[in-house]
């Protein structure tokens, strides 16, 4: 009885550690400050590679694109005078 009582014992403590564990880990995933680090992370991820170089196939299009408008809104602008 005495062995059931330390067996049962042992497995609640086990249980325990496992679910603090398990609500540390969901309290850092929903912590601001770790949603904004790893949207920062993501988004860095998507205009420069591991070795820290710039990723042009990236950053090119969306520099064309914001060119492209700046054009458009001085033609627009310069048409509506």
């Amino acid at each position: 009885m005495a062995r059931e009582t330390d067996q049962l014992v042992a497995e609640i403590d086990e249980v325990r550690d496992h679910l603090a564990t398990t609500i540390d880990t969901l309290i850092d995933r929903t912590s601001p400050k770790s949603i904004a680090r790893r949207t920062v992370a993501s988004i860095k991820a998507k205009f420069v590679d591991e070795n820290g170089s710039p990723r042009f196939e990236t950053i090119a299009p969306i520099v064309a694109g914001a060119a492209g408008i700046v054009a458009a809104a001085i033609v627009v602008r310069r048409l509506s005078r």
